[in-house]
């Protein structure tokens, strides 16, 4: 990370009126506390307002301009739904990201009015502990095109090894879906979370292929020219 970039990190996560120790700082970062040490002295030298001393925490004093979100009330309103949404429904690190990001929302329009009025709440009851799991391992799959062995019971309870390229999660409200190529079978399958009984990330990666591809899948959904 650039220091740059290390320093606008320190000063967000010290928005809100936030108490966080250099400890907490390094861990977030990824360096050691001399290295928050010497950046919060740096940014103090430049005249932001940081109060705090160490053993106790830092904070940033509020009235500090940092760029505003632009956005509008159905914007704002759009992004507390997707923020109850996650934090409910996705994986806890993603969760956790949600309720960082719901800080920092109120931060950022603190100087210009409050976040719309809460019109949506959503309950994570459904997503079993080991399912959050599964779907964290999932995504982070996606995002680094790894195949993933999967054990999967059909409706029956019948189970079945699998080895697929993962493409895409899907939220249906009640369930989570992972659609992907799936090796034995070679063709696309659709498989529920709360039905795979185990998922490994065999860490081998795999590229993109014509007729293997979510675009691929997602043109078999579409109607036919003409067709219903």
């Amino acid at each position: 990370m650039r220091r740059a970039d290390r320093l606008f990190a320190i000063l967000q996560a010290l928005r809100g009126g936030r108490l966080r120790t250099a400890d907490q700082l390094a861990q977030m970062l990824e360096v050691s506390t001399r290295t928050i040490y010497r950046d919060l002295a740096d940014l103090q030298g430049q005249g932001v307002p940081i109060d705090g001393e160490r053993g106790v925490g830092y904070l940033l004093r509020d009235g500090f301009f940092l760029p505003p979100l632009a956005l509008s009330a159905l914007e704002l309103e759009a992004l507390t739904w997707g923020v109850a949404l996650v934090r409910a429904h996705a994986d806890e690190s993603l969760a956790a990201a949600a309720r960082e990001l719901e800080v920092k929302l109120k931060a950022a329009v603190s100087t210009a009015g409050s976040l719309p009025p809460a019109t949506v709440a959503a309950y994570g009851f459904r997503v079993s502990a080991a399912d959050r799991d599964r779907l964290r391992v999932a995504r982070e799959a996606i995002a680094g095109r790894r195949v993933l062995a999967l054990t999967y019971a059909d409706a029956a309870d019948r189970p079945s090894g699998r080895q697929i390229r993962p493409l895409e999660l899907q939220h249906w409200g009640a369930v989570w879906t992972l659609t992907g190529w799936c090796e034995l079978r070679g063709d696309f399958r659709v498989f529920r979370i709360d039905r795979i009984r185990t998922m490994t990330d065999t860490g081998t990666r795999f590229r993109d292929e014509p007729g293997k591809r979510l675009a691929d899948y997602l043109s078999r959904l579409k109607p036919p020219p003409g067709g219903c």
